[in-house]
């Protein structure tokens, strides 16, 4: 079985060098690297291809507002000499709120925008001269000093809204889902596979303890988190069953923070939403996951005390599914 890690958000930079050094003495497949408003992930995957050399390498993601594509060309082939081959592009729109009021741009057109950036981004990969004169982006006679070690290097696209998984389908390589409960997860990856062929991964929030209750605990604020700052997973989860929930866990945000409003995510969100418990729990959930028809299954490690500790009982838990 294919198996991804996510490392990042909850993890200062030696915790996560720590975890890809554990996960270099087995066989996962591929260690994803965030990027929100903390590190930047294309450093951190550099030193990372250094420490773990079997596993891809993913960016997951990189907005596409507050780079260029041409840079991001750039990164991505950097990055995939220095793996040796390893790298996968992953892109998103991120979100309003991050690019306006963070970046200073407008946030417009993410659509039509994502289809050019991921036409100039192909272009440059391919090693030739470029010139190109789209409705944002315009490139003349730009090439590469660095001579790429792939002119295809593998680009997925987070996906939220029906708009960006249509398109999704029809220009990248693989889609990187998130927050999608399990029932809608399996209409939506069956539907859209039917229509062409490629590759489905989804993030899932992963908690495990051998203290269950913690476990659930530490999911439970993941979830929150998200669907406090999140509008568009909050508006997404609330058209998939779970408005009474959502809007709970907003009112409790805008009054008191994230100081305590986890206690409303309900258990089916969890049992939904994520992969937690023991370790056995753990197994059994992820495999209900990979029955939805999600090719890679990207494990969102969200540590329980201690993050060493955490993270060595999640892969070895899995460690006979990664052969």
């Amino acid at each position: 079985m294919r198996l991804g890690f996510s490392l990042g958000s909850l993890l200062s930079v030696e915790e996560i060098f720590d975890c890809a050094k554990i996960l270099s003495k087995y066989h996962a497949d591929s260690i994803w690297i965030p990027e929100t408003w903390g590190m930047d992930c294309c450093s951190v995957l550099s030193h990372v291809s250094g420490i773990a050399n079997e596993p891809k390498l993913g960016s997951s993601i990189i907005n596409i507002y507050s780079r260029s594509p041409a840079l991001v060309a750039m990164s991505a082939v950097t990055l995939d000499v220095i793996s040796n081959g390893r790298f996968m592009l992953g892109l998103g729109t991120s979100s309003k709120p991050i690019v306006e009021d963070w970046h200073g741009i407008k946030f417009e057109n993410p659509l039509h925008r994502m289809r050019e950036y991921v036409d100039v981004i192909r272009l440059v990969m391919s090693g030739k001269k470029v010139s190109y004169d789209g409705k944002f982006f315009h490139l003349k006679n730009f090439g590469l000093l660095i001579k790429p070690r792939r002119t295809k290097i593998p680009i997925y696209l987070a996906a939220i809204n029906p708009e960006m998984v249509k398109l999704t389908w029809d220009i990248a390589d693989g889609v990187i889902f998130y927050l999608r409960p399990l029932h809608e997860l399996k209409g939506t990856i069956e539907m859209m596979q039917s229509k062409r062929k490629i590759d489905v991964t989804c993030q899932l929030i992963t908690c495990v303890s051998n203290d269950y209750e913690k476990s659930i605990t530490r999911a439970k604020k993941t979830i929150a988190f998200y669907v406090s700052v999140g509008t568009a997973y909050r508006q997404f989860l609330a058209s998939h069953g779970f408005k009474k929930a959502t809007d709970v866990i907003f009112e409790e945000y805008k009054k008191n923070g994230l100081n305590g409003n986890h206690v409303f995510v309900t258990d089916d969100m969890v049992n939904s939403l994520s992969i937690c418990g023991t370790p056995e729990d753990v197994r059994r959930k992820m495999l209900q996951f990979v029955e939805t028809g999600i090719d890679l299954p990207i494990l969102q490690f969200n540590p329980v005390e201690n993050v060493k500790e955490s993270f060595e009982l999640l892969v070895k838990t899995l460690a006979r599914d990664m052969q």
